[in-house]
């Protein structure tokens, strides 16, 4: 078992050291939602980074190198796009980190652009939070390969 996989399988409680637990960078400027996904995260294991806009997703993705991170699409300073293509333009693991778009409004944009832009996965809101929990392990899985 990989140490990526390890981290994703450990509960926060009783987790004896913090790099254990996969570690998620929500990407949200709606603060409702941003409370509401990153208490059920947390409830299910996962130690959760919060950014309101796109420039301090940006930052903060690089500075914590998150496992996953979630990207709203529609933000202040910054749209998920812009921080999808400077994340895949980055150095290092950063340019690795796999990202899902998260977005209220249908999605114009194809698989195919959405890929070329950097993301991994598309997750429409309302958030359906066992298909999320899905791709977040798929997303995981994934990374995990060579």
């Amino acid at each position: 078992m990989t140490d990526r996989l390890r981290r994703r399988i450990a509960p926060v409680e009783g987790a004896a050291q913090d790099h254990d637990v996969t570690q998620i960078l929500l990407v949200e400027d709606h603060e409702d939602l941003r409370d509401a996904l990153s208490r059920r995260l947390e409830r299910r294991g996962f130690h959760v980074v919060l950014a309101p806009d796109g420039e301090t997703g940006l930052r903060r993705a690089l500075m914590e190198q998150p496992d996953v991170i979630l990207l709203d699409m529609n933000l202040p300073l910054r749209d998920g796009w812009s921080v999808a293509r400077s994340l895949r333009g980055a150095e290092g693991e950063a340019a690795r980190i796999p990202i899902i778009a998260l977005t209220a409004h249908g999605l114009s944009a194809s698989p195919a652009d959405l890929a070329a832009a950097g993301f991994d996965a598309y997750h429409p809101k309302p958030v359906d939070f066992p298909r999320l929990l899905e791709q977040i392990d798929e997303a995981l899985l994934g990374r995990d390969e060579p």
